[in-house]
């Protein structure tokens, strides 16, 4: 059985696209077909990553959210990005579902909404037509109606924060209804941490106010800002701490 893994921000700017990306990529190396859905319809970002552009998208969610295809047509086989030092595993893959950039039609699900149980029923079947060991929801930030599906439906719920105030009230609520939906497993995930953070004082300040483990503490790092969503940084960078890091959150999704 897929594993339905929603990553999640009580706000915008924790870096949640870049680890979807980076994260969903691990996983993949490790011998695992993976698929990545930008639920983020509002505001699209991690085709960036892969190279996608309006030009080189045919089909996105939102052509299968208004019938226009299946939900496998939306589906861009972006195993290219698996850059590995030695030979990857023969079923490694890794596939993006992208939401529209155009901004035509960013508006018109603004104005007209959509039915959010034909996307979550779209999970199901991307699951079954490409043979997914692994779906990551990239969501929208905050908390509505698609947001709180995805999370209902999902087996692991990584929710992104940093270290700030704000951040931390945040996730507190987003906590309270993980734990409502009955998610059956929550990990946290601490971004932008400065270097002169006592690491693993953090993560343990952060377990101790969630009551959840925190799977990673990341960095915040310069090299980060300058590769400019242009590419995975973890094949970027394979040595940097960031990197190192987001292999073992990896590590604990598959186990």
């Amino acid at each position: 059985m897929a594993k339905i893994v929603s990553v999640h921000s009580f706000r915008g700017g924790t870096g949640k696209s870049n680890t979807t990306s980076n994260l969903a990529a691990a996983i993949a190396t490790q011998g695992n077909r993976v698929g990545i859905v930008d639920t983020d319809i509002q505001s699209p970002g991690i085709h960036a990553l892969f190279g996608l552009t309006e030009d080189t998208v045919a089909n996105t969610l939102n052509d299968y959210l208004w019938g226009k295809c299946a939900i496998e047509e939306t589906a861009y086989d972006v195993s290219h990005a698996l850059q590995s030092e030695s030979a990857l595993p023969a079923n490694s893959a890794l596939y993006l579902i992208p939401s529209s950039i155009r901004a035509v039609e960013i508006a018109r699900i603004l104005n007209e909404g959509y039915n959010v149980q034909l996307l979550n029923d779209g999970f199901r079947k991307l699951i079954q037509a490409l043979k997914l060991d692994y779906l990551l929801i990239d969501t929208h930030p905050g908390i509505n109606e698609e947001t709180l599906l995805s999370i209902a439906m999902s087996d692991l719920l990584v929710l992104i924060l940093r270290p700030d105030s704000q951040d931390y009230q945040g996730t507190a609520v987003a906590v309270d209804i993980a734990r409502e939906l009955e998610v059956p497993k929550m990990l946290l995930v601490v971004n932008k941490a400065l270097s002169k953070f006592n690491f693993e004082e953090l993560r343990q300040k952060v377990q101790t106010i969630y009551e959840v483990p925190v799977a990673g503490v990341f960095p915040l790092c310069e090299e980060m800002v300058e590769l400019a969503s242009s590419g995975l940084f973890c094949f970027r960078y394979p040595d940097h701490p960031w990197a190192v890091e987001i292999r073992k959150v990896a590590q604990q999704v598959l186990n």
